[in-house]
């Protein structure tokens, strides 16, 4: 009997020398397919990415730079996972995990690094209001760059099937790559820089829909993707976790382990666990599976998404700021640092659960309801001269509100919705 081998084209056995194989697409029904130990490798710097993003929100908004610090943010989170879907689809249709692979894999991670180191600089440049200073963060990109249109050039020698969605990613990376360094040798201001960056990133979204518009998508991996995302879900909690840490550690240095540190603790953890559960509720893939063509909203809208929970840890991160008493935004202001990214992640769970499903649910907006009101009973609270720890420790309840009203009522809800959709794509 001969051996059956997998999706990338090694037998089981996996012990083998990582030879060239021919990179002729995954099998996207493919069964047990998983993330690989080097796609978690590559992840390992988008926790250093987020995390200095993160860092540099939480000092623009201590520091009274509201304005600043979140368009900067917005815009350098854009970036960020702008280049780890690039990475993450393009492995899910194409593994093949041979050594040009793993090299190509390589250089990625060195221009991920190299992007994130210039994050500072970028927020730097937008909070003096002169040049935009995005030189690094465009360095980064070229090295990615390099090694991603290598690789759909790849593929398009390749996989003859899927030849011209692979020439337009590779084309429109090209392109586009071009315009980004246009923007380093420009002199442009903040304002016409980040016009020209909006441009740029709206040209960006439009190109996998150009490549994949004709019915000849790449073989991605629906379970895949959806493992993916969740993956980099939980690297984004991690900055609640930093962010926790570092409250509590301004409480203990100040105060010692005193109640507002236990609800710090409480507050912190509770808010990031919270927070996985909300995300985790829906089978994302099975839907996906089902219904492929909405993987452009499921991508897309995760994007906002995986900010929004980046810019919660920050928020925490700006309350150890307040506590220690280098904060210029005051206690309302930090409040509304951590509870308006709670707010919005909430929100786009609830986008992307409709999106998939094709429908509302009422219930799910009687929960919104009550998430807001939770939301501002913590804004309030702080108005009224509530201690920081107590006032967090409402808004944690925020996503708890979701928690509940799906362990108790939605997961019925969620699953009568799901099965008809999943019956109707079949």
């Amino acid at each position: 009997m001969s051996d059956p081998g997998d999706g990338a084209g090694r037998p089981p056995t996996g012990v083998t020398a990582h030879r060239l194989t021919p990179m002729t697409g995954r099998d996207p029904d493919e069964h047990h397919r998983a993330a690989t130990p080097l796609e978690l490798l590559f992840d390992l710097t988008f926790v250093v990415a987020f995390g200095i993003a993160a860092s540099e929100l939480a000092h623009a908004l201590a520091a009274g730079h509201v304005g600043v610090g979140v368009t900067a943010f917005l815009f350098a989170t854009f970036a960020v996972c702008w280049a780890w879907i690039n990475f993450t689809w393009f492995s899910s249709a194409y593994d093949t995990d041979d050594w040009i692979y793993r090299l190509a894999t390589m250089v990625q991670m060195v221009g991920v690094v190299i992007l994130a180191l210039g994050i500072p600089e970028f927020f730097a440049s937008i909070e003096h209001g002169e040049r935009l200073h995005n030189e690094v963060v465009v360095a980064g990109y070229v090295v990615m760059r390099i090694a991603l249109v290598g690789q759909w050039l790849r593929a398009a020698k390749q996989d003859p099937q899927h030849r011209s969605a692979a020439l337009t990613y590779a084309g429109v990376i090209t392109v586009l790559q071009i315009g980004w360094i246009a923007t380093i040798f420009l002199p442009l201001t903040v304002v016409p820089g980040l016009i020209a960056f909006a441009v740029l990133a709206v040209l960006e979204m439009l190109g996998p829909w150009l490549a994949e518009r004709r019915n000849v998508v790449t073989p991605w991996h629906a379970h895949h993707i959806a493992e993916r995302y969740g993956l980099l879900a939980i690297i984004a909690l991690g900055e609640g976790v930093v962010g926790t840490v570092a409250s509590l550690t301004a409480v203990v240095q100040e105060h010692g382990w005193t109640t507002d540190a236990v609800f710090l603790v409480v507050a912190g953890t509770g808010l990031t666990f919270a927070l996985w559960w909300v995300y985790f509720a829906v089978p994302a893939a099975d839907l996906l599976h089902a219904r492929r063509e909405r993987s452009f909203a499921f991508g897309y809208v995760h994007i906002p998404l995986f900010a929004a929970i980046v810019a919660t840890g920050a928020g925490l991160h700006t309350a150890a700021y307040y506590v220690e008493g280098h904060s210029d935004i005051g206690s309302i202001g930090t409040v509304f640092s951590v509870v308006i990214p709670i707010g919005v992640f909430v929100a786009l769970v609830y986008v992307v659960y409709a999106l998939m499903v094709k429908t509302w649910d009422a219930f799910h907006l009687v929960l919104l309801a009550l998430t807001g009101a939770v939301l501002v009973g913590a804004v309030v609270a702080a108005a009224a001269g509530v201690p920081m720890a107590v006032c967090l420790l409402i808004a944690t309840a925020a996503p708890v509100v979701s928690v509940v009203g799906f362990e108790w009522i939605g997961h019925r809800h969620a699953a009568a919705a799901i099965e008809a959709r999943l019956s109707d794509a079949h």
